[in-house]
């Protein structure tokens, strides 16, 4: 179940994904990069990195992934993503989002017992809707403090990339923002977490995924490599592969997709 936050958050949080599974099994799950940031909750979920043997904190933020992170659950579980625009962790937590990029903090070491509520009333089962409406309040008081001047600044370049659909330059981008590259980036990397040059590829990719997930089948592949804006299906391959650990022709036959960015292995 996918939700999308009221009109006054939307330029912050992009929406909240609820996810249950009832199944016993152990099942390994893939988070893969979407160029955001953002905070998932639970009150009963046994997740475990598979990089680590340590289990993963119950309610935890993510940083931006420049790839992928595979994890496994032992038992059912239930969650709840809320899923931010990149530069809102920034805001939200004060730190440089290049900090934390590719990394998970507990929600416990930078918010103490403020989200213990969220996580009591999703092991008790309460209604997601409910809970996604007391979020939105929580969201809505950390925005009552003033915003830095470079947030509008971030948020347009941000928005010019996905206009683009990720096909810019960064000649292009030069000339949009009338800053060097290098500065450009020290500036995208503080609030987004990585440059703008990934964010570009990481856009160009999703549009790519919407297309395919339309439901176009392999012999269209190469043209659609194309419209997303790839020199070659080579090309294609390759950078697929770097941010989802799959081909195209992989993910198309993976069965269970749960969320535009979180499948099952």
């Amino acid at each position: 179940m996918q939700i999308s936050p009221p009109t006054h958050l939307a330029p912050f949080i992009r929406h909240y994904i609820f996810l249950e599974n009832s199944e016993e099994d152990s099942k390994n799950v893939r988070l893969f990069t979407d160029g955001s940031t953002g905070l998932i909750l639970s009150g009963d979920m046994n997740l475990h990195s598979n990089s680590s043997v340590e289990r993963m904190p119950l309610s935890f933020f993510y940083g931006a992934l420049h790839s992928y992170r595979d994890f496994y659950s032992k038992g059912s579980f239930s969650l709840m993503a809320v899923v931010f625009q990149p530069y809102f962790f920034n805001i939200l937590l004060k730190i440089s989002a290049k900090e934390i990029q590719n990394q998970i903090i507990s929600a416990e070491d930078i918010l103490q017992h403020q989200l213990h509520p969220f996580q009591e009333r999703l092991f008790n089962k309460a209604d997601p809707l409910s809970v996604i409406s007391s979020l939105n309040i929580f969201f809505t008081e950390f925005l009552s403090a003033e915003i830095g001047p470079d947030y509008h600044f971030i948020r347009g370049v941000q928005h010019y990339i996905l206009q683009n659909r990720g096909s810019v330059s960064s000649k292009e981008l030069e000339k949009f923002t009338g800053y060097s590259e290098r500065h450009l980036e020290r500036k995208f990397e503080n609030y987004m977490g990585i440059s703008p040059k990934k964010y570009s590829g990481i856009t160009r990719l999703h549009y790519f995924l919407s297309l395919i997930n339309k439901g176009i089948g392999d012999e269209n592949m190469t043209s659609l490599s194309y419209d997303a804006g790839y020199a070659d299906q080579s090309h294609l391959i390759r950078d697929f592969k770097i941010n989802t650990g799959l081909t195209p022709k992989q993910y198309v036959k993976t069965e269970n997709k749960m969320a535009v960015n979180f499948i099952e292995l």
